[in-house]
């Protein structure tokens, strides 16, 4: 599983006025909770720090350090300015062994369709599902294979494979990909 180190420093004080002094000097206001203790971490971190947790379709684990402490985390939330589209504020969940969590993984196509090659058009319809697991049973993406989907077929949530202590959360009838069959193989069927 992909991970990514971010360094932190402790906040000092709480609040509005101090998130937004937080902002004026350049960095991005955090809390982490979770993680057995009722006590949540907050702490500023540098916007570089997270480009490459935020701004991309992977899903990665964070290791957060905090005055020397590494805390294992995943992204739970992210809330950007209105107007500037900028990084405003960042929710960290802390992860436990033996502690169930929910989150959203992208889904990752093998293979090559036999529908493709006689035609027709492969259409995504699901980007990602939500998976329930603990943290040492967590997968970074679901892998689905579509090397026998032929021309008007779908795969469907519960075609995906998981493996033991991942449990799919979406409706297990709702459409991943589908081939379409164009229009003029549709004319050239109706000819014959």
């Amino acid at each position: 599983m992909v991970s990514v180190t971010i360094n932190g420093t402790p906040r000092t004080g709480r609040g509005t006025s101090a998130a937004k002094a937080d902002r004026n000097a350049g960095f991005i206001p955090c809390v982490m909770y979770g993680g057995g203790g009722s006590e949540s971490l907050h702490f500023t971190i540098s916007p570089d720090e997270v480009r490459d947790l935020i701004y991309t379709g992977e899903f990665k684990l964070a290791n957060v350090i905090i005055d020397g402490k590494t805390y294992r985390t995943i992204l739970k939330e992210v809330q950007y300015h209105p107007v500037t589209d900028t990084v405003s504020h960042i929710d960290f969940l802390n992860l436990t062994d033996g502690n169930t969590i929910k989150v959203m993984v992208p889904i990752r196509f093998e293979g090559s369709a036999p529908g493709v090659r006689a035609g027709g058009k492969f259409v995504q319809k699901l980007r990602s599902v939500k998976i329930k697991t603990k943290p040492e049973a967590m997968v970074d993406e679901m892998k689905v294979d579509i090397s026998k989907l032929k021309l008007g077929q779908s795969l469907r949530v519960r075609d995906i494979v998981t493996k033991e202590g991942v449990e799919i959360m979406n409706a297990q009838a709702l459409p991943i990909a589908t081939i379409t069959i164009p229009r003029g193989l549709k004319i050239t069927d109706e000819d014959e």
